[in-house]
């Protein structure tokens, strides 16, 4: 996994080990971390592709403003993985395109 276990200035506090899905596969995670930050610890850079082009999207802003991290989360289109919590036994999709407009 690729995360930054010592640092100079920051301290990092870890929560439990979980796991959830992405694409059919189990991978592993820390309670309290971003879906995306999950995937990222685990290789997987590319989250969605664009609806226009189908070009592969990563994490670009990871404050919720963009559409770059996008995903379908447990069944809904247009999660916005760099803002919301890994859960335990979540199913992650790449999202290709727009997704279905949520109301």
């Amino acid at each position: 996994m690729e995360r930054i276990f010592e640092h100079p200035l920051i301290s990092f506090k870890r929560g439990e080990i979980i796991t959830f899905f992405f694409e059919g596969r189990e991978l592993s995670a820390y309670t309290g971390e971003t879906i995306a930050a999950a995937l990222h610890a685990n290789g997987i850079k590319d989250l969605r592709y664009s609806p226009i082009r189908n070009r592969p999207q990563g994490l670009f802003c990871a404050i919720g403003k963009c559409s770059s991290c996008l995903m379908e989360v447990d069944g809904k289109p247009n999660v916005r993985t760099c803002i919301t919590p890994v859960k335990p036994g979540m199913i992650v999709r790449r999202q290709h395109g727009r997704g279905e407009i949520s109301e």
